[in-house]
């Protein structure tokens, strides 16, 4: 099914007959081996407008931008911009044709400054001095321009997720682009940065640019789009104006079933205390305190959220518990798991889940997984050494093997191939890899990190259900995530952390996402935030291996 041209939506002009679509993909298909992750595809963007791409992981929602950016080559079909034939052959020839990509993992250098990424490979000649300075005078003027203020000389790993995700934004801009990309766009943003974003998106629309996102937060795209196409097992079942249709039938075009888009679960039935954190601090080794006495008591059978802007301890608490604190950390205070203390310096994170601590980080490409390794070691690492897995002194790779692929099924990992790489998955996917390998364990105490960052409406409803099946078998659950709405659906009780410190604890039927904003702001009763309460980006780059598995 084509998208409509008539009326772009609610939020532009209405596109008229004399004017050729921005895009038109005909019948694109593309397959990787047996896998077929576009077919026949048809869809048409009008100009102006910004255009919604909604689907599960795995739908072929990437893989169709990837081949409007020149990423892939399709098997089949046609690309028009602007009503002519485009001939993208390479992400070259897509950038010559003002196209724009920004990925959902950016492709940024991290020790080269702003201006410098935003030219590379944009260079006007072999003397880099006279394009610093022309592209200096050029990103001062499109930040001003569309709202995307960025120091140009600032190194990009000292820079937080929204401002280099900006950086993105400008290095298309600088080439030119018309039609802008934008896959995940709001996955690692905080509701604040998401905001900004939405402002510069609208911000573009009105200078004429057009814009395709690429997400499954239903309530963005309600916001934001003109018009939304859904995807689902690589075909286009719907392209409509998301003025005429609804969060709940955008999700049953997209699983193909009725989804439940509200947490349902029975009251909490708290048990005897699983996790203890008794005054915890934490200097990390640049001298910043990251945790300020922080106290705090998980029960069996219970859910307990920790709410927070990103960047305010919740992550420095969260490798604390799991055993892999940044080196030259110092930490005091106390941890303990069932009355028994745990180290507070950095260990084997081996011994945790020895302990029964479950692990499920906020990073899945740094801290979840082994990228080039396959989906079936991935689905056993930190339990390779289980005396169940071990076949003499080797690991019992058939065992293994079996395991991954009942996981794959039981948890719709697409594609069903434990061979593949991890990196081959999309983030969704890779997601549904992690969080297998951490319930199947039955854990005691299970940490939760951001469980559902870049996940479709559908995964989201099934590890939602899964944690609660896990609560209500008894299990001790934290969770952090910055999404207010799985807080306070998945939580029995909710606390929030600034700062560093635990602002304060609600339950989930007495508070409002109101005031919880306020507690993460700082403002408790009606204060002003103390001044050294303006988180900031870390600088330290972490290793490129899953330091909270092995």
């Amino acid at each position: 099914m084509t998208a409509t041209d008539s009326v772009a939506g609610r939020h532009a002009a209405p596109e008229t007959a004399s004017v050729a679509p921005a895009i038109e993909l005909r019948g694109i298909s593309k397959a990787f081996g047996p896998v077929q992750a576009n077919k026949d595809i048809s869809m048409t963007v009008p100009r102006g407008t910004i255009h919604g791409i909604v689907g599960e992981n795995g739908a072929g929602k990437s893989t169709l931008m990837s081949i409007l950016y020149g990423f892939y080559r399709p098997d089949a079909g046609q690309i028009l911009i602007g009503g002519r034939d485009a001939g993208i052959t390479d992400s070259q020839s897509a950038i010559r044709a003002g196209i724009g990509m920004v990925f959902q993992h950016f492709k940024l250098v991290p020790n080269m400054t702003v201006l410098e990424n935003v030219i590379l490979g944009a260079e006007d000649s072999a003397l880099l001095a006279p394009s610093l300075s022309r592209a200096r005078g050029e990103l001062r003027r499109l930040a001003e321009e569309y709202e995307l203020q960025v120091d140009p000389d600032a190194v990009v790993e000292t820079l937080s997720v929204g401002h280099q995700q900006r950086v993105e934004i400008l290095k298309a801009l600088y080439r030119h682009a018309d039609i802008l990309i934008l896959d995940e766009p709001t996955g690692v943003l905080t509701p604040a940065e998401a905001e900004h974003l939405f402002r510069i998106l609208r911000g573009l629309r009105e200078q004429g640019k057009t814009i395709i996102v690429i997400t499954h937060k239903l309530r963005e795209v309600m916001e934001i789009t003109d018009n939304v196409s859904v995807m689902r097992r690589g075909e286009m079942v719907a392209t409509v104006r998301t003025a005429d249709t609804s969060p709940e039938q955008l999700a049953e075009l997209m699983v193909g079933r009725k989804v439940l888009l509200r947490v349902d679960k029975a009251p909490a039935r708290p048990g005897a205390p699983v996790l203890e954190v008794v005054r915890l601090e934490m200097v990390d080794r640049t001298g910043v305190t990251r945790l300020r006495g922080v106290d705090l008591t998980v029960r069996a059978g219970e859910i307990v959220g920790i709410a927070g802007v990103s960047g305010n301890g919740q992550t420095q608490l969260m490798e604390i518990l799991g055993g892999y604190a940044e080196p030259g950390a110092r930490v005091t205070g106390a941890v303990r798991m069932n009355g028994a203390d745990l180290p507070l310096t950095r260990t084997d994170a081996a011994a945790r889940r020895r302990a029964g601590i479950g692990n499920i980080p906020e990073d899945r490409q740094v801290e979840g997984l082994i990228m080039d390794f396959s989906c079936w070691e991935n689905t056993v690492f930190g339990h390779h050494r289980d005396p169940e897995y071990q076949s003499g002194p080797l690991m019992d790779n058939d065992r293994v093997r079996q395991r991954a692929e009942r996981l794959i099924a039981q948890f719709d990992v697409r594609p069903a191939n434990c061979h593949l790489a991890a990196r081959n998955f999309s983030g969704g996917n890779q997601q549904k890899i992690v969080v297998a390998r951490e319930i199947e364990e039955k854990p005691a105490l299970l940490l939760v990190g951001q469980p559902t960052r870049g996940v479709d409406i559908g995964a989201i409803e099934f590890i939602h259900r899964r944690l609660i099946e896990m609560r209500d078998a008894g299990a001790a659950i934290l969770l952090v995530s910055v999404e207010l709405d799985e807080i306070m659906g998945l939580s029995d009780r909710i606390v929030v952390m600034f700062d560093g410190r635990i602002m304060g604890e609600r339950q989930p039927d007495q508070t409002s996402a109101a005031e919880l904003g306020m507690l993460m702001a700082g403002v408790e009763g009606g204060g002003i935030p103390p001044a050294q309460g303006q988180p900031r980006a870390h600088p330290d780059a972490r290793p490129d291996l899953a330091k909270g598995i092995l």
